[in-house]
């Protein structure tokens, strides 16, 4: 046996105990030790029966996915081995499952002839959200459990059940009320008793609902609508399919060829990269894990606009009580009810219950005056973005707010420093920068000024944790990481139109490669008035500021897009929907004649590269200067925060899988280009495409 798994016997009944923390990952140590057990009962008269357990915490999270594409993953026993050894064991096997049993978890569970499981316990197969399909006969057995259309449903949306359903569904066996290993032992010891032996699986067959073909027909044209760009989906399907039409270690084969398929293509690449990179976000190397924290048992925001208003629901979502404060009684009434109105929407849709909302409401309490939120331990300003209005709000809480209070400023572009030294205590002052609607964004960027104390980021980092956001930690500089990169990807697209695309081609192409929108309706959405704005400032502080002004020409004439009905396209009342505008192909038209500007048919191809490059391009300046502390940081603001698609992983990660040296092939050659100037390689990209080497080494 491992260290990684033990063995006992109690009354005739062997137990087989999974200690490998934190989530009894299937990995190399521990597999070893699970085929140990199950031969060495196998082989002992003495026992009449198995049971495999692991803590009430963790039956096994499945897989340890760190080993997938090294050696590691080929030391055997591989799962389908012990599931192999499990089909052929002459004792009947009770797998006992307290916590949770995920992905190869439950693959180990369902190759035991019998299941038990504690009463909170959650079963699952999510290995689609990591790319994936289960590889170890998930795909087969589950279906002949639970029938097709649920298994599809379960491994298609990766959701795991409880346990409860898991027993209507004929998953789990019995439900376990008490201590789990005392309960799986006496039904191990009443199966014994009963003369039954192995239930094998394998043996059992599928349950469709109607004629397979029609079945699968209508289940495959739905999977693929709702799974536009990932291929494990489908992938799951068929397998399934498989497990209908073939024999069981025939569909188990064809399992096994489509995981190894999957497993090696840059789809799941990108999806694991993306689950370590958000586990990477809270690891700053100059500030401990254990660096002590600030309490935040209460907070204050100032502002009750959308910004407001969505950071408000955040806190009081996690029970956290806010004061919101605005100037004017209509503007804080309009606030309370706006997010009364959201609450309402999703009580309405069954997601939230009505007393929960009336909790979280009255946490809220109103204020016209800073001074009402002079104790909270944390203020979050959330107003206007002028840097004059800012600092002056930062005056005044400076000499308000108690001692110890964190002073956050909810800025998307402008310097925390600045605002921070307007205080007598910098140390205490941070940005956070929610992405709108706030409540439903997961991405918070931290912005660490130059005299923030450690404490206090520590302390926001884990309040970001509190409210359910993926904090990323970002330096001072204009626009941070995602705004200073999505003003090199806007740039771009108004170049494409400059040289004869429309918006509605240039985000038909965006939206195709997989991002969620395309840059034009995006701006809409943003409200371009905040473009301009920026625009308008980068001419006054950057004299050589290259940009086309056909973004301006729109704005001039009061598009601002989704709010004002018009914008790069046009919008029907109470619509989100871009209708292209004839209008704005007149205006595009009108500016090309004026700048004498050669138009040109350009390749879906050529657009997204300038788009996704020129964010690419951008992100090599931003982590040479370490305003961003790795690589995967900046593919969690993109994947998080701007709809860039989980399976190409993020801007960096689809930079390397395309590879450095071929992207600074395509911008050397943009130089060339339209307003090529805009094109300068950033010198680590230069070096790593020279060296061999990928951003995320």
């Amino acid at each position: 046996m491992s260290d990684a798994a033990s063995y006992s016997v109690r009354d005739g009944i062997a137990v087989i105990t999974m200690n490998n923390p934190p989530v009894n990952g299937l990995g190399s140590v521990l597999r070893p030790g699970i085929m140990d057990g199950i031969k060495q009962a196998g082989a002992d008269p003495a026992v009449k029966a198995l049971v495999i357990i692991g803590t009430a915490k963790a039956f096994s999270g499945g897989a340890d996915i760190r080993e997938f594409n090294t050696p590691k993953m080929n030391v055997l026993p591989s799962l389908p081995e012990i599931n192999d050894a499990q089909d052929s064991c002459p004792k009947p096997m009770v797998a006992a499952i307290g916590g949770f049993a995920l992905g190869g978890g439950l693959e180990l569970a369902l190759g035991c002839h019998y299941r038990v499981a504690l009463p909170k316990s959650l079963l699952g197969l999510p290995e689609v959200k990591l790319g994936l399909l289960p590889g170890s006969g998930g795909t087969q057995r589950l279906p002949r459990v639970v029938g097709a259309a649920q298994a599809v449903l379960m491994m298609t949306t990766g959701n795991p059940v409880p346990a409860e359903k898991a027993l209507g569904l004929g998953l789990v066996d019995e439900i376990v009320q008490g201590d789990l290993l005392e309960g799986a032992l006496a039904f191990a010891k009443k199966i014994v008793a009963a003369g039954k032996g192995p239930r094998r699986i394998r043996d059992m067959t599928v349950k469709v609902e109607g004629e397979p073909k029609a079945f699968f027909e209508k289940v495959r044209a739905e999977v693929g609508k709702a799974s536009r760009g990932y291929p494990a989906p489908l992938e799951i399907v068929a397998c399934v399919e498989a497990a209908v039409a073939k024999p069981f270690d025939e569909g188990r084969k064809e399992e096994r060829q489509r995981f190894a398929s999957l497993v090696e293509g840059n789809e799941s690449k990108a999806m694991r990269h993306m689950f370590f990179a958000e586990r990477q976000t809270s690891k700053i190397p100059d500030v401990p894990q254990d660096t002590p924290v600030r309490p935040i048992r209460s907070a204050a925001v100032i502002g009750a606009g959308t910004m407001g208003g969505g950071i408000t629901m955040c806190l009081v979502n996690a029970g956290i009580p806010v004061t919101l404060i605005e100037v004017q009684q209509d503007a804080l009434e309009r606030g309370i009810a706006t997010i009364r109105k959201n609450y309402a929407a999703t009580v309405s849709k069954g997601r939230l219950k009505q007393e929960e909302m009336d909790k979280r409401m009255a946490l809220i309490t109103p204020g016209l005056d800073l001074a009402a939120g002079k104790d909270a331990d944390i203020v979050i300003e959330a107003v206007f973005e002028r840097m004059d209005v800012k600092q002056d709000i930062f005056r005044k809480l400076d000499a308000i707010m108690k001692p110890g209070a964190i002073l956050a400023t909810n800025t998307s572009t402008l310097d925390v420093n600045a605002i921070a030294d307007v205080t007598k205590r910098p140390q205490d002052v941070i940005g956070t920068h929610f992405f709108s609607p706030a409540n439903v964004m997961r991405l918070l960027e931290v912005v660490r000024g130059a005299k923030t104390a450690k404490d206090v980021l520590a302390t926001t980092m884990k309040l970001a944790k509190t409210i359910k956001k993926v904090a990323v930690v970002s330096g001072v500089c204009d626009g941070f990481i995602g705004n200073r990169m999505v003003e090199k990807y806007g740039q771009q697209s108004l170049f494409l139109l400059d040289e004869g695309c429309s918006p509605q081609q240039v985000d038909a192409a965006a939206t195709k490669w997989g991002m969620a929108m395309g840059p034009l309706a995006m701006g809409d959405m943003a409200g371009l008035d905040i473009g301009w704005e920026i625009r308008k400032r980068r001419t006054i502080e950057r004299p050589d500021f290259i940009y086309s002004k056909v973004g301006d020409k729109i704005a001039e004439l009061g598009r601002y897009g989704q709010k004002t009905g018009k914008g790069w396209y046009r919008y029907e009342a109470g619509s989100r929907a871009p209708i292209p505008d004839p209008e704005v192909e007149e205006i595009i038209k009108k500016y090309r004649t004026e700048n004498n500007v050669q138009t040109r048919a350009i390749p879906d191809e050529e657009i997204v590269e300038r788009l996704i490059y020129a964010l690419v391009n951008e992100a090599a300046y931003i982590l040479e200067e370490g305003i961003a502390l790795r690589a995967s940081d900046i593919d969690m603001v993109y994947l998080t925060g701007y709809g860039f698609p989980p399976y190409r992983g993020g801007p960096m990660f689809y930079a390397d899988t395309v590879g450095l040296k071929n992207v600074l092939n395509s911008i050397q050659k943009f130089q060339a280009g339209y307003q090529g100037a805009v094109w300068k390689p950033a010198p680590l990209l230069v070096k790593l495409a020279n060296e061999g080497r990928k951003f995320n080494d």
